[in-house]
């Protein structure tokens, strides 16, 4: 290596690279030119180099930047293009049109049924193709790479004058038209949100016909499933056969446990997807806490667990009020205050702590926020995710190795969405990198407080382009759309 003849646009130097593999973190200088890595060489080897930045991360670690693969970024990368709830974490791509809703293709005349007004209002759903909608996000410039599915909810709302019935043949050639358009346009996938009456009353043939579309195309097949509760077990086998019959691969979107009569049923339901995935391929997401967060449907409360309001049309005052508060000022039953604040968002604290460790830890899974970055008070995970994995499951709780940790969120999703030259750290990959301080990160968003900035990030590059920098953005906006590569998962 002839390091005094090479000409760098960045040289991180004098940190420990962990490179998203899982392979052990190891010393390491790391060099950027334009939107690339081009050298990845043992300390002392380019320091004869005269790079235009020169950073000293001593102390710090040097990652492949996170792809959070559960989003509902749609708009946010449009409105907010400096991205600050996720670059501030390290998050240099998002995934977005998850659970069933996504932003394009749909033009609607009328408000957005739930959960597709957790994206925006009615002017919002301005794209009626996903070619549109990427040209609005290469001109928005966000600070973060973006991946699109494509929601089934989305389709049937577009297609269909009844969304609580099965569609009908000529409803389903639309459909199947507008995401191959999609697909052809960039989109890396579809998903489904069973679980939402939009996508409820479409049965496994319905998906499994769009399905088929994702698979012509080399796409991925992801879903919200149509029961998260009782029916889990039911539900995953649904999954597995959908992606069976399609031939497509699957993501499990934030794979839980929920309702307490359900706590500990993830050693039932991680043995059936370790299962499945030797046959099929198969994968899921989760984040970091024992709460979701979704529309408020009073024919969900469930009043033996919290329920924190993050949003109400009719009350807005009631956001970030539990919702038995606000029952007992009312004097009424929770599902009674629930209809008076629709449309609203709320957390539910539906989830048991064990089962949530058990999932984090398991090998396939890979970590999304699932924030949703419109509400008035949202749940803490739209801007603590990552440090919280790194920081307080691994670190502190020693739930896994750090090299693990990094691999959740790089490498791994990389690989599972097809997103070529992402989530690595080696010569010829895109220059999506952070270095972060491994003793003090961590996530400082709380219920209570959930719009705080993480602890322990130093700087988080995107495409080569440094777009946060010791506690703050810098106003460059090097993110892009993401198409998905041949030969992904």
């Amino acid at each position: 290596m002839n390091s005094d003849r090479l000409e760098f646009d960045t040289l991180i130097r004098g940190g420990t690279v962990i490179d998203g593999t899982g392979a052990p973190g190891r010393p390491g200088d790391v060099a950027i030119r334009g939107d690339r890595i081009v050298e990845v060489a043992p300390p002392g080897a380019l320091d004869s180099a005269a790079p235009a930045s020169l950073v000293d991360a001593a102390g710090c670690v040097v990652a492949p930047g996170f792809i959070d693969v559960h989003t509902h970024d749609d708009r946010a990368v449009l409105v907010t293009p400096e991205m600050t709830p996720k670059v501030c974490q390290g998050v240099t791509s998002v995934v977005i049109g998850n659970c069933g809703v996504s932003l394009s293709p749909l033009r609607l005349e009328e408000s957005p049924p739930p959960p597709l007004n957790l994206l925006g209002e009615r002017e919002d759903f301005r794209f009626a193709t996903v070619a549109d909608y990427v040209g609005a996000v290469s001109d928005a410039r966000p600070c973060t790479n973006v991946a699109i599915l494509i929601g089934h909810s989305t389709l049937r709302v577009g297609t269909m004058p009844d969304t609580g019935r099965k569609a009908v043949a000529g409803e389903i050639d639309r459909m199947r038209a507008l995401l191959a358009e999609g697909l052809a346009a960039g989109a890396v996938g579809f998903s489904t949100g069973l679980f939402y009456r939009p996508n409820a009353a479409a049965d496994m043939d319905e998906v499994v016909a769009l399905a088929e579309v994702v698979a012509d195309a080399g796409g991925i097949y992801t879903t919200h499933m149509r029961d998260e509760h009782d029916g889990v077990l039911e539900s995953l086998a649904e999954t597995f056969e959908t992606g069976r019959r399609a031939r497509v691969p699957v993501v499990i979107s934030h794979h839980k446990c929920a309702s307490p009569q359900n706590w500990g049923r993830s050693r039932e339901t991680l043995p059936r997807i370790d299962v499945a995935s030797r046959e099929q391929r198969v994968a899921l997401d989760a984040y970091p806490y024992a709460a979701g967060s979704t529309v408020l449907d009073p024919d969900v409360v469930e009043e033996e667990i919290r329920i924190l309001v993050t949003w109400s049309k009719a009350v807005p005052e009631a956001a970030g009020r539990d919702l038995a508060d606000i029952a007992g000022a009312w004097g009424c039953s929770q599902r009674e205050a629930a209809q008076r604040l629709d449309p609203a968002g709320a957390i539910y604290f539906s989830m048991d702590e064990a089962d949530v460790r058990r999932i984090l830890a398991f090998p396939l899974t890979m970590i999304g926020s699932d924030g949703l970055p419109h509400d008035e008070h949202p749940h803490p995970r739209l801007w603590g995710t990552f440090p919280r994995v790194i920081g307080h499951y691994g670190r502190d709780e020693g739930l896994f190795p750090i090299e693990q940790a990094v691999h959740k969120m790089t490498g791994l999703p990389a690989q599972t969405f097809g997103l070529a030259d992402r989530g690595t750290v080696r010569p010829g990959a895109y220059a999506d990198m952070i270095v972060f301080d491994p003793e003090t990160i961590l996530d400082r968003a709380t219920f209570a407080d959930p719009c705080r900035t993480p602890a322990g990030i130093d700087r988080v590059y995107v495409n080569g382009s440094l777009v946060w920098k010791d506690g703050a953005a810098t106003g460059a906006g090097g993110g892009r759309v993401l198409q998905r590569a041949e030969g992904g998962a």
